[in-house]
């Protein structure tokens, strides 16, 4: 991962209450990168998105934005700032208006970045029409595949430069998933970076430009993503089994891979 990146933590500390969940964290996403974290349950792969989005305060560490010939050290910044400067976030949980129409979610993301929303609305429909065709929805009634494309329409309204995205697919279908995933490529093609945290971790290595394995709040391996979901030593210790898996970004894993 050569060059200055787009994103840089380094030594990262974060938690709850009195205890640190995340212990000196550090990676690096290229601009236009593809950027996995895996881990098991309770590694602190959420909470690194949370601290990243200002949603919890650091407690150590720094992290640095580039984008445009800057360079933002925007450590614990609110959640507006960094949305304001490129860099938005797409919860697990909570991550649409149920009460809002779909067009009012997208409305209310491409608000948050200044002049021409309806511009960037356009083109959030563009990519997906469904949210077109059901503009008049209330979210609250969407199907759980929906509400995720929703959340991800609303956030590219912003036009960022990088998404960190927490289990996009937890949930979700198969099929759906497959489509989820194809849209996280077209969406990475097209110029914006992802920071994906998710809980299918051979697909989301093998989807990868990198990939980073947190254990225990800290960095435990590294490489590249499909590199990492073909590492035996990988496979026993976090992808549950001995398998060998190979894919990359046009031929992606059939459905019902274990993660």
């Amino acid at each position: 991962m050569r060059g200055q990146p787009l994103l840089s933590v380094r030594s990262l500390s974060a938690g709850y209450s009195e205890q640190n969940i995340i212990h000196e964290v550090s990676l690096e996403i290229p601009h236009s990168g593809f950027v996995s974290v895996i881990g098991p349950n309770g590694a602190g792969k959420s909470t690194l998105l949370k601290a990243l989005y200002g949603l919890i305060p650091p407690r150590g560490g720094s992290v640095v934005f580039r984008r445009d010939g800057s360079e933002h050290e925007v450590t614990g910044w609110k959640p507006h700032r960094l949305t304001a400067i490129g860099l938005n976030y797409v919860p697990q949980l909570a991550n649409v208006f149920p009460n809002m129409t779909v067009f009012e979610n997208l409305e209310l993301g491409a608000r948050a970045a200044g002049p021409g929303s309806r511009e960037r609305i356009d083109e959030v429909v563009q990519m997906f029409p469904l949210l077109g065709d059901r503009r008049r929805t209330r979210a609250g009634t969407l199907s759980g595949g929906q509400r995720q494309m929703l959340a991800l329409g609303r956030a590219l309204a912003t036009r960022p430069r990088l998404l960190l995205l927490d289990e996009p697919s937890a949930g979700l279908a198969a099929t759906i998933v497959d489509e989820l995933f194809e849209r996280l490529v077209e969406i990475n093609t097209r110029g914006t970076a992802i920071l994906l945290v998710e809980q299918n971790a051979r697909r989301s290595l093998a989807t990868s430009d990198y990939g980073y394995v947190l254990d225990m709040g800290r960095n435990r391996y590294e490489g590249e993503g499909p590199a990492l979901a073909d590492d035996s030593k990988i496979t026993d210790l976090y992808l549950g089994g001995s398998s060998r898996f190979v894919a990359d970004r046009t031929n992606p894993p059939a459905n019902g891979e274990p993660t």
